[in-house]
């Protein structure tokens, strides 16, 4: 069972490393590490669980931040804020296209990864078309919008050693994009 001694903190190198591509078909330990990730998300929205074990709750993790450089995700998102629920394990994912349109969280983002606050608004793409594998070696897409379009890309930019306060403005961190979409 993952825990929160297994995630790797900010300052990390392997934070910061461009994760490789996975092989398929995937090793047995590949595939039991991202069905991990999911459990342990599983694990961390359960109050109960997430107390006994010392869980911060989280929506998706990256492989990178359990010190594995490869390009695996997982998210669990049971409702997305319009009813949708999201159960993802993506190996190799890309987005392979996106809206101009932003959208931004207004309390900002966090990370298991980033143990403080940073405060910030993180704009991202809206709506953004992923391509990718399952653990079976299957082709997954997916149009995402609104708050599963901006998890999964934060966990994409896990994947490319991207951090999500890489995204806040220095200059006006608390600043909306015009005509960006605030979510929730």
């Amino acid at each position: 069972m993952i825990t929160m001694k297994d995630i790797i903190r900010d300052g990390h190198p392997t934070l910061r490393e461009k994760a490789k591509e996975v092989e398929f078909p995937l090793s047995e330990e590949e595939r039991n590490k991202i069905q991990e990730m999911h459990e342990f998300l599983v694990n961390s929205q359960d109050d109960e669980i997430a107390k006994k074990y010392g869980l911060r709750s989280g929506v998706g993790i990256a492989a990178p931040q359990l010190n594995i450089s490869k390009r695996m995700l997982a998210v669990h998102l049971p409702d997305d804020g319009n009813g949708k629920s999201y159960e993802l394990m993506l190996i190799n994912p890309k987005i392979v296209s996106y809206s101009v349109q932003e959208a931004y969280l207004p309390t900002g983002e966090g990370c298991l990864s980033v143990d403080e606050d940073i405060p910030g608004l993180v704009h991202r793409h809206n709506r953004v078309t992923v391509k990718a594998k399952d653990i079976d070696g299957n082709d997954i897409n997916l149009r995402l919008k609104g708050y599963i379009a901006i998890v999964v890309q934060h966990e994409i930019d896990h994947l490319d050693g991207i951090m999500f306060y890489d995204h806040i403005d220095k200059e006006n961190p608390l600043q909306p994009h015009e005509d960006a979409i605030r979510l929730f």
